[in-house]
């Protein structure tokens, strides 16, 4: 639960969304991960400035936390990276934090040992839990984000009509875009999850009749594996 913070995005002083982060660290160096369109989307003329995280403070008493903020761009250069591959853009982004700004924080993350090293090991149907903040929806006293259980709903390291995500199963709404989908890890200490993608959106058919047929209930996530392409080198600017 400490692996994962609400994201606040900015326009100047105007609040705009609210959305999914999760933590990974790799080489010493901490970043915060989301979608990107939660820092950019130009079609939907969503372009926030900054962001704010919400981190806790005292492993105790968890109604202690500070609000930490991020501008989005440095020298008018942005402060994300994102990804593409042959299938186009992948909605995911890093952000490496300062040091500083996490200081006397308490907090999880993920690292390239959370990784699904075989892809043929994780069949369909394997159940996920997706950590996040639907409809901005927490517990307001202790800040701690909600789980939605699901299943893999497509064939696991094939990709999804070309593009680098597969499918899950599961009830999503808005805010829950940057989620970490995990699966139980046999593995034991502090984080037994295997981190296998990142939500992105939900998945609808163009022509479902709206009074005929539900909603698929079908949601696209990025494989993580992408995390160790942003990664690199990252920490040596």
């Amino acid at each position: 639960m400490l692996s994962t913070t609400r994201i606040s995005t900015f326009e100047g002083a105007r609040a705009l969304t609210a959305a999914t982060g999760f933590f990974f660290r790799r080489d010493g160096v901490l970043y915060l991960v989301t979608s990107r369109h939660v820092l950019q989307d130009a079609p939907g003329a969503h372009l926030p400035d900054r962001i704010e995280i919400v981190l806790h403070v005292d492993a105790q008493n968890l109604t202690r936390t500070v609000t930490v903020g991020i501008p989005l761009y440095r020298l008018g250069q942005a402060v994300w990276r994102q990804g593409a591959d042959s299938g186009g853009e992948i909605d995911v982004a890093v952000i490496e934090l300062e040091p500083a700004a996490v200081q006397g924080t308490v907090l999880h993350a993920f690292g390239p040992e959370h990784l699904q090293a075989a892809l043929d090991a994780v069949p369909i149907g394997t159940p996920l839990l997706l950590v996040g903040f639907p409809l901005g929806f927490y517990d307001t006293l202790h800040h701690l984000p909600v789980a939605r259980h699901a299943i893999v709903a497509s064939a696991f390291g094939v990709r999804f009509q070309g593009e680098g995500y597969f499918l899950t199963d599961a009830r999503m709404h808005r805010g829950s875009s940057g989620a970490p989908v995990v699966t139980r890890s046999a593995s034991g200490g502090s984080m037994p999850w295997t981190l296998l993608g990142v939500h992105s959106a939900r998945l609808d058919m163009a022509g479902r009749d709206p009074q005929e047929d539900d909603v698929l209930g079908l949601n696209s996530a990025w494989y993580a594996d992408i995390l160790m392409t942003l990664t690199a080198g990252a920490g040596a600017r």
